[in-house]
């Protein structure tokens, strides 16, 4: 049953229900749900990944868990990243609010009123929020958030900003910038490895907590919401913390990228790593 469940799929169909499973072996659809629990199997589900294909994956893994594991001393290290076009969308009638017996209830369909793109810095030991919103996010926005980063930090520590590799990050504007600012040491994380990046783990509260249930009848009322939440936020932060190391991490991937060919057909895993049938 756990073979048929992991290695086959009814005709015309993408994966096992416990309806069709039953109709297939003859057992009840009881039996079939007892025996998917007990080997954690959940067919109905699925999730996503992507594997980096930085060639640098291991230096950098290293690099950033080192940071965030044993942070320098006199020294402040930053997780720095934009959440570009965020919407500002008005329900096209009023929300029916919550009640006893009954879930909130919004209309499917929605109108936009524009975006706006918040750039964030979270200071790692303490878990604050440097906030700016611009209705843009080029290498010139990128610029001025630097600028407001630069005027928070006290002149004698040093700065450690962990960023992701989009292009604005590593402009001639930006890299003059550095250059002219030797206490800021730039730490880029992998290709596709946006998950190492702490600040990744704030956007996500930000959304679940207060925009994507809002009502915003312009941007306006958008960024005066996410400015709300930026304050508060900092009035009481819990410090995010990382617990795996690299070696943990690294081995992971490992797996991963075991079990991604491991399940290809020859041809693909030819294309993949560049090898002839």
């Amino acid at each position: 049953m756990v073979i048929q469940t992991l290695e086959s799929t009814p005709r015309g169909e993408t994966h096992w229900s416990t309806r069709g499973l039953a109709q297939a072996s003859g057992l009840s659809r009881m039996t079939i749900s007892r025996i998917w629990r007990a080997f954690g199997l959940q067919p109905h589900r699925t999730d996503t990944f992507k594997l980096s294909p930085d060639p640098l994956l291991i230096e950098k893994v290293r690099d950033i868990v080192g940071l965030y594991m044993n942070p320098p001393d006199h020294a402040l290290v930053f997780c720095v990243d934009e959440k570009s076009q965020i919407q500002a969308l008005d329900r096209t009638q009023p929300l029916l609010p919550l009640r006893p017996g009954q879930l909130e209830r919004r209309t499917h369909d929605y109108k936009r009123h524009g975006t706006t793109s918040l750039f964030a810095a979270l200071e790692l030991k303490t878990s604050r929020v440097i906030g700016q919103l611009h209705r843009r996010h080029r290498s010139g926005e990128f610029r001025k958030f630097l600028d407001r980063i630069e005027a928070h930090v006290p002149a004698g520590l040093d700065v450690h900003l962990i960023l992701d590799n989009y292009g604005t990050h590593k402009t001639a504007v930006i890299r003059k910038w550095f250059v002219k600012r030797p206490r800021f040491h730039v730490h880029f994380t992998p290709t596709y490895g946006s998950w190492i990046n702490l600040v990744e783990r704030w956007f996500a509260e930000l959304t679940n907590k207060r925009i994507r249930r809002g009502v915003f009848r312009s941007v306006q009322e958008l960024e005066t919401a996410i400015r709300e939440y930026i304050e508060v936020h900092n009035e009481d932060p819990t410090p995010f913390v990382w617990t795996k190391t690299a070696d943990q991490i690294l081995a992971s991937i490992g797996r991963y990228a075991h079990r991604t060919l491991a399940a290809q057909p020859s041809s693909l895993m030819s294309r993949t790593t560049g090898t002839v049938d």
